[in-house]
């Protein structure tokens, strides 16, 4: 039975570090309808500065290293503004395409940003204090840092659905992803909208790098692997839906988790044999639109 329950906590601790990288990919998509290759480098980004600034401040705190995070996610945002000026305003109305191989650029420029700096040996980053060990239930006992990341994905999903579904900001931003051209006959600043969702959708990226930093290993190429996978999650999900990319991360984190243990010898299978089958099924997606 603890076997079992380890499992599906690591298939959660999976699914929350997919929607954590998902989350921004999604808005940014639900209103500029570009799928962002990017994201995953501005990710890597924000892991890169957690790292620095985590070594320079010499800081075993969590809440110092939330701090370190939000302070990645503010960085990134800005770095957002500036892509979306130079880059996205130049992306709308043209082919899909061209999209695509722009922000795939811009991958490949944050890879080499990275090799620049911070060299092309593998870093780390060493947990909190608090996050280094482990909690007990019982007989049974899960990784502090595994609950972490559960309930930081948990938390960043609460706080997209309360703002896009209780808010009024959020119901303009849904107006603006649904109908952008009716959206400005009624008054809503719709350039505003998309400047300020490239920010917030830059911003969750390097909040995702910041706390993903911990479990995983700094290389230049952590962006384009932690992207395919919110990729799938995005496309299972519903492109563009919140709530759709949130149920599909752990869909495809438990079934992950479970293929994993049960056919070790190919890691990581069940995660497209579950993207094909889901998708043969429900092409498109368990969700459609922002919502």
């Amino acid at each position: 039975m603890d076997q079992l329950l380890l499992t599906t906590l690591n298939g959660l601790s999976w699914g929350m570090t997919v929607f954590l990288t998902a989350a921004g990919l999604s808005l940014v998509f639900g209103i500029l309808h570009v799928l962002n290759f990017s994201h995953g480098g501005f990710l890597m980004i924000g892991s890169y500065l957690s790292y620095t600034i985590g070594n320079h401040l010499q800081a075993d705190s969590i809440w110092v290293f939330l701090l370190i995070a939000v302070a990645c996610a503010v960085v990134v945002g800005g770095l957002g503004a500036v892509v979306e000026r130079l880059v996205f305003r130049r992306l709308k109305g043209v082919s899909e395409a061209y999209s695509l191989i722009a922000t795939y650029a811009l991958l490949i420029l944050c890879q080499g940003v990275v090799k620049l700096i911070w060299g092309i040996d593998v870093l780390s980053v060493a947990p909190p204090e608090e996050l280094a060990g482990a909690a007990r239930f019982g007989s049974f006992i899960a990784p502090s840092f595994i609950l972490f990341v559960i309930g930081c994905g948990l938390a960043v999903f609460l706080v997209m659905d309360y703002f896009l579904h209780r808010t009024g900001i959020g119901k303009r931003v849904q107006s603006v992803a649904i109908d952008p051209t009716m959206s400005n006959w009624v008054g809503i600043n719709v350039n505003a909208v998309f400047i300020w969702t490239v920010i917030a959708g830059f911003a969750l990226a390097g909040l995702a790098g910041g706390l993903l930093s911990v479990n995983q290993s700094l290389s230049p190429e952590m962006g384009s692997a932690l992207i395919i996978q919110a990729f799938g999650a995005l496309i299972v999900g519903g492109l563009g839906n919140i709530r759709g990319a949130f149920l599909a991360s752990i869909l495809l984190g438990l079934i992950t988790s479970f293929g994993d243990r049960f056919v070790p010898d190919v890691p990581g299978l069940f995660f497209f044999v579950a993207l094909a089958v889901i998708l043969l099924v429900r092409p498109q997606g368990l969700m459609k639109g922002l919502r």
